[in-house]
């Protein structure tokens, strides 16, 4: 098969090296410094694994096509998903790990610092609300498109996880 992708190891701690830490981030970070702090590890699936050290909190997210596992290599980090029953808070500090679901608005809390490896489906969805992107139960939760989301971001590449 002349197009099968590579099949080799990655030094996640080799990657993250010369990477900047995102120190301050806020849901209005621009791309670029966010893509500036994350590695793209490897493809994977429809999207790709990524890793990246950021202080502050990311903007909500949400992925249509799939579930994102998130993995915290080191520091903590608060991850909020919304679920149709209300938020869920997760807690979480290194070596611990989580499944978002497909679909499911999502941000990051970390005002001490956090490194995240994540797999991600493509596209990802961005949402400059300052709350919550949709209140529970609204039509675009399910994925009808609302004016909620107030221009959210829509980004098919790889190249930004977060």
């Amino acid at each position: 098969m002349a197009d099968a992708p590579d099949v080799k190891p990655v030094d996640i701690a080799s990657a993250l090296d010369g990477l900047p830490v995102l120190d301050g981030r806020t849901p209005e970070t621009s791309a670029a410094e966010a893509d500036a702090a994350f590695a793209t590890l490897a493809r994977f699936r429809d999207g790709g694994i990524f890793a990246g050290s950021f202080s502050g909190e990311s903007p909500w997210e949400r992925h249509p096509k799939g579930d994102e596992l998130v993995h915290i290599l080191k520091g903590a980090a608060t991850l909020t998903v919304l679920m149709d029953d209300g938020p869920r808070v997760l807690e979480m500090r290194a070596g611990m790990l989580t499944v978002v679901p497909r679909g499911r608005w999502h941000r990051f809390q970390a005002p001490d610092g956090v490194t995240v490896l994540t797999a991600t489906p493509q596209p990802t969805e961005h949402s400059p609300a300052p709350d919550h992107p949709a209140p529970p139960g609204s039509a675009e939760r399910a994925g009808a498109p609302d004016a909620a989301l107030g221009g959210a971001a829509r980004r098919g590449d790889a190249a930004r996880k977060r």
